[in-house]
């Protein structure tokens, strides 16, 4: 009968379920378990896996940089990251609010790292998050204007709860451009959060939109609700490379 039973579950794909009933009966512990228990245990087992399965699919989908996690950021006191204020994030409550995080800083110094750290937390309590470069998704905006699914693609970007947009400022914005991001910061204000990553200083960013009415509407929307972070130090990817040459 529990060969039948684990079948069963297998073509059923009650993958949780299967696993640890098996694991039940391989040990012999069985008969440890009422018939209440057993079923509560079973069903919190295919939860617990449904839920896992979601969690990876959803970092799988958003396509992070980095496959980061909140527990290897270094707080080192000359990067001036808050720990405490770090740690805030990794609840995401800043997303709950539709509240933006604006990451500034020379490179190399860690801001793709914790812009994607930030993000798989918020893949893991459930938030949908996508990440994009921003020089990447201008360009296949474009071609998305060209080929005629450019409302569906800014549609798709609208859905998710968390937009990463990762190195901003390396190129002046052109017209097109400008009015792409525009569309796609006044489709989420007040509806969704935003992450940015830039090497640029805020106070920089009007000439890299370029056109002062524009800039003000997109500045409005992004820095009025936005925590700031503001990096400092030597590049990470510098020590990084300097250990691994000692090493």
């Amino acid at each position: 009968m529990n060969t039948e039973t684990l079948e069963m579950m297998r073509k059923m794909k009650l993958l949780g379920m299967h696993k640890t009933f098996k694991t039940s009966i391989d040990s012999g512990n069985t008969e440890k378990y009422t018939s209440d228990e057993m079923v509560s245990t079973l069903v919190q087992s295919e939860w617990d896996e449904r839920k896992n399965r979601s969690v990876e699919r959803q970092r799988k989908n958003a396509r992070f940089r980095y496959k980061a996690y909140m527990e290897e950021v270094h707080f080192d006191t000359n990067r001036n990251i808050d720990r405490n204020e770090l740690m805030r994030f990794g609840d995401c409550t800043f997303i709950n609010n539709n509240e933006n995080i604006v990451i500034t800083g020379s490179t190399g110094i860690g801001k793709s790292f914790i812009a994607s750290a930030i993000g798989h937390q918020a893949c893991s309590l459930g938030h949908k998050v996508i990440y994009y470069s921003i020089s990447k998704l201008m360009n296949k905006l474009k071609i998305a204007r060209a080929d005629g699914s450019y409302i569906k693609e800014v549609a798709r970007i609208e859905r998710h709860n968390l937009l990463i947009l990762d190195d901003f400022g390396l190129q002046p914005l052109d017209a097109q451009c400008r009015a792409m991001l525009m569309e796609i910061i006044e489709d989420r204000h007040g509806k969704g959060s935003t992450i940015i990553t830039s090497q640029v200083p805020v106070s920089s960013w009007y000439e890299i939109i370029g056109e002062q009415t524009i800039a003000d509407a997109i500045l409005d929307r992004i820095i009025h609700q936005a925590h700031r972070l503001e990096l400092r130090g030597e590049s990470m990817r510098k020590k990084a490379l300097v250990l691994a040459k000692s090493n």
